[in-house]
Order: C-alpha cells, then sequence, then structure tokens
C-alpha cells in the first residue's frame, strides 16, 4: 500500500502565504512524477502545479503561475506547494498525487493520491 498525506492547509487572508507539504508512505514506489490538485466545492478537480523527476521541470496552471511553487525530493516521493499571493478563489481542498506514467497535467494519469487538505483564503 502507498499512502500520500498532505499537511500544512488552513485559514489566511489575501495576500497571505502556505506551504504545503505531501509526503509518501508504505510501499516502495518509483513515480515519473507529482502534483497537486485541488477541487473546489461544486467544481471539479483541476490541475494546479506538477514537477518531473528527471530533470525536475515544473508545471504550472495559468491561475497560479507566478505566484505558486511546486519542489520536491524525488528520493523521498515527498513534495511542497509554496503558495504566495493567495486569492479567495484558491480556496480548495487540494490533494496532492503521484504518477507513475507522466501527462501531468491530467488527473487520470495519476496512480495515488492523499486525501486532501484544506486552504480557505478570505477576503
Amino acid at each position: 500500500q502507498v499512502q500520500l498525506v498532505e499537511s500544512g492547509g488552513g485559514l489566511v487572508q489575501a495576500g497571505g502565504s502556505l506551504r504545503l507539504s505531501c509526503a509518501a508512505s508504505g510501499r516502495t514506489f518509483s513515480s515519473y512524477g507529482m502534483g497537486w490538485f485541488r477541487q473546489a466545492p461544486g467544481k471539479e478537480r483541476e490541475f494546479v502545479a506538477g514537477i518531473r523527476w528527471s530533470d525536475s521541470n515544473t508545471y504550472y496552471a495559468e491561475s497560479v503561475k507566478g505566484r505558486f511553487t511546486i519542489s520536491g525530493d524525488n528520493a523521498k516521493n515527498t513534495v511542497y506547494l509554496q503558495m504566495n499571493s493567495l486569492k479567495p478563489e484558491d480556496s480548495a481542498v487540494y490533494y496532492c498525487a503521484a504518477s507513475r506514467i507522466g501527462h501531468l497535467y491530467y488527473p487520470r494519469s495519476y496512480d495515488y493520491w492523499g486525501q486532501g487538505t484544506q486552504v480557505t483564503v478570505s477576503s
């Protein structure tokens, strides 16, 4: 069994920052990359950011470019999301996930998912 556990969510005022962490435990596995997604009430789960381990290339949704930064440690299957200049529309449950095959923008490409951590940004 592989488990991904997110932490770092919470309530923050608009313009503030949060840092999310995601750590893998359980069975050892090799991943192509990891990513962060989010889902707000009544909306579909959307891609936020991804990192490809082979070259540490990173990918971002347009809505978070310049504000969010993804980083991580391939050997530990650990990934972080630094979120700055937060906006109320960033409020959602944030999920980390690990992919063995790539195509990091698409939820169906991911094999393992965390349970999510709530991020709430007040105006």
